[in-house]
């Protein structure tokens, strides 16, 4: 007996079918028309720093990457909330929040490089030699030896 996999169903079709994956894929669209608009209200310098996370009862949730732009964002509320309520999609606005969360720091693959200067391994080396504990006399020596590769 041989597994089989489903055939592959185009998206439109995923859409209509599936009322989760349509819902989510809704409110996605939904947050991207509003992210534009806010946009279009914000300094050209804050756009990319501001973000669209929730709007739901009248209260507008903003992502921001630092503390710096959410105090900036703080002054500037009053204004932005008024130029936002002319709009039609956030003409219940009543509030709004904003939460600072910094933007995820991109994972080295290859992990931190050393750079040692030649000197500075051999001075490694000769304090090597001169300790009489294995484990760290062995750590001493690769750490002195990456030294000398670098350069």
């Amino acid at each position: 007996m041989s597994f089989r996999p489903l055939p592959a169903r185009g998206t439109a079709a995923l859409l209509r079918e599936t009322k989760p994956l349509k819902a989510l894929f809704d409110e996605a669209q939904r947050i991207d028309r509003l992210q534009r608009l806010l946009e279009s209200q914000l300094q050209p310098a804050a756009r990319e720093h501001c973000h669209v996370a929730s709007w739901r009862d009248g209260c507008l949730l903003l992502i921001l990457t630092d503390g710096h732009w959410a105090t900036r964002m703080r002054y500037q509320q009053r204004r932005l909330e008024r130029q936002l309520r002319g709009f039609e999609e956030f003409a219940t606005l009543t509030k709004i929040l904003f939460k600072v969360q910094p933007p995820a720091a991109p994972r080295n693959a290859g992990g931190r490089t050393l750079e040692l200067s030649v000197s500075a391994a051999e001075s490694i080396q000769s304090t090597a030699d001169g300790i009489s504990d294995a484990g760290l006399r062995a750590a001493l020596e690769r750490l002195a030896r990456r030294g000398k590769r670098s350069d």
